[in-house]
């Protein structure tokens, strides 16, 4: 498993990746952020360009929207890694119509294989109500399903709504 393996949770724009961002540098570990999102638009380039902006230098930046495991298995010893966002990385496979049991069950062995601390940021999609749409529906329920199995692997598990930082589970 990863050294250390931190899920942190919220909603959209509820400040997650930035409180993520400040846990993989208080490791003090050379720094990898795995990014998932595609930019197939204007508004997304906007998006991934504040996001740069906002982390700063000192990053080595892995574009990844699919093999997020292949990547997890290769990290070196002794860095941290940022994967922002397993959200998106559902979202990507959703849309290819992979199996998303088997790319979940990979994406796990790949934690497993980790050797580089690991925050992961997802998004809680699970406050809402009920989707109105089958695909909607479908990617809820895999949502939900990928955070509880993360959640369940995580030593430490954080939630953030409006900025604010909340333990869900601490590393014993």
């Amino acid at each position: 498993m990863a050294t250390q393996l931190t899920l942190v949770l919220g909603g959209i724009a509820s400040g997650k990746s930035a409180h993520a961002e400040a846990l993989a540098r208080a490791t003090g570990k050379p720094l990898i952020y795995l990014a998932t999102a595609q930019a197939f638009d204007a508004e997304m380039q906007a998006k991934i360009a504040r996001h740069r902006a906002a982390r700063g230098p000192g990053w080595q930046v892995i574009e990844e929207p699919l093999d997020v495991a292949g990547r997890l298995r290769a990290a070196p010893e002794g860095h941290a890694m940022l994967l922002d966002c397993a959200t998106m990385w559902l979202t990507n496979h959703l849309l290819a119509d992979h199996d998303l049991a088997a790319q979940q069950t990979a994406l796990l062995d790949g934690l497993a294989a980790c050797r580089s601390d690991v925050v992961i940021v997802s998004n809680e999609v699970g406050l809402a109500g009920i989707p109105e749409n089958a695909l909607a529906r479908r990617f809820a329920n895999a949502q939900g399903s990928l955070n509880q199995a993360l959640a369940a692997r995580a030593g430490r598990v954080i939630l953030v709504t409006a900025g604010l930082s909340m333990p869900l589970k601490a590393a014993p």
